[in-house]
């Protein structure tokens, strides 16, 4: 009855936080570490990712660095975000290569490869347009892993069969794609930011092996 376990909510994260009220501090942080134990071992590695003060885009580089991988990003309506948040990781040259925001489907074609038969087809925001996407930055960065990401923020620019909020990601290695669909029905900047936090969640996962 004294430990408390708080639901801390924030794009597309969520926080738990173990808290403890008592006179004897040593009793009480064996008793948090005992609980927080038995949180990780529900939900580890498939569903959290760290602890204290370690970060998605974080834990992210340490296992880039263990495997001496590197990673790029192919993005449309993130508009760099995902590139951002990698390269605000000190030391993080050691394994970003590079990015592309290809925003137009000229770009998408010219920069990552994206066939125009592929864009007439299904369109820009769809499963087959970020296989292409991702695949062609590996291709284009020469690298191991990339994230991809199309999608329509808002607060225009929905249809009946994509409507606001509609996102497609994919996360690549050079043996295969992995594709998820989204649908975010928030603010432009709230469904830019958890569109960003799912892609890298999503490729923590490929990166360890467990996807």
């Amino acid at each position: 009855p004294h430990i408390k376990l708080a639901y801390l909510p924030n794009l597309g994260i969520l926080r738990l936080r173990l808290s403890a009220s008592g006179q004897d501090e040593y009793k009480l942080k064996e008793e948090v570490s005992h609980y927080t134990n038995q949180i990780k071992a529900i939900m580890y590695p498939k569903y959290a990712f760290g602890h204290d003060r370690d970060t998605l885009v974080g834990v992210i580089g340490d296992l880039l660095k263990e495997q001496k991988a590197t990673i790029s990003t192919a993005e449309s309506c993130t508009g760099g975000l995902i590139a951002h948040q990698i390269t605000s990781i000190p030391g993080s040259s050691a394994f970003f290569m590079g990015g592309a925001v290809t925003y137009s489907n000229d770009l998408k074609m010219k920069i990552l490869g994206v066939k125009q038969s592929t864009l007439e087809a299904h369109g820009a925001v769809s499963e087959e347009t970020v296989k292409e996407m991702a695949q062609g930055a590996i291709l284009q960065f020469d690298t191991d892993y990339s994230i991809a990401v199309s999608g329509i923020a808002g607060p225009g620019g929905g249809t009946p069969e994509k409507p606001v909020g509609t996102v497609w990601l994919a996360v690549a290695n050079r043996e295969k794609v992995v594709t998820r669909h989204y649908n975010f029905p928030a603010s432009r900047a709230i469904n830019i930011g958890i569109s960003a936090t799912m892609g890298l969640a999503l490729v923590r996962r490929l990166i360890m092996g467990i996807l």
